[in-house]
């Protein structure tokens, strides 16, 4: 009887931990932008203003984590041979400053889907604007983040 309640209960623990979502977080920094339209992954289509530009580590290695989003009819990367990365979401939140700015964290979190490139981005994600006042204060214009 008491083997059999072990092995119930060793069954029991395997199926939870193999059913328990996991996250991840990626720490990284954010900086934000403003123009939207056009996009490297869309082109002229407004994917709205929940949205992040990757940098080039992000751009060039888009085979990271996340969910293609595209959806019928739209095209993702049209004309590209990078930005795998198109369409993958990220729930982002500020973790603290990156300059002299202090506590500039919000305490909430964003879910930002990449729509275009910084090439030369000194941060990881180039928010758009709406995204980054979500989780910070814009006066801080860079953020640390996970």
């Amino acid at each position: 009887m008491a083997t059999s309640v072990m092995h119930l209960f060793t069954f029991i623990s395997v199926v939870s931990v193999m059913l328990s979502p996991a996250a991840y977080a990626t720490p990284g920094t954010a900086t934000f932008y403003t123009n939207y339209v056009p996009s490297a992954c869309y082109g002229d289509h407004d994917s709205g203003v929940m949205i992040a530009a990757a940098s080039d580590p992000l751009w060039d290695n888009g085979a990271i984590q996340g969910r293609n989003q595209g959806g019928p009819g739209v095209e993702i990367n049209p004309g590209s041979a990078t930005g795998a990365i198109c369409g993958k979401t990220f729930t982002v939140k500020c973790t603290g400053p990156a300059n002299p700015v202090p506590h500039p964290c919000t305490g909430e979190s964003v879910t930002v889907k990449v729509v275009d490139h910084c090439p030369g981005c000194g941060g990881t994600l180039d928010l758009s604007k709406e995204a980054f006042k979500a989780i910070a204060d814009p006066v801080a214009g860079i953020i640390k983040i996970d």
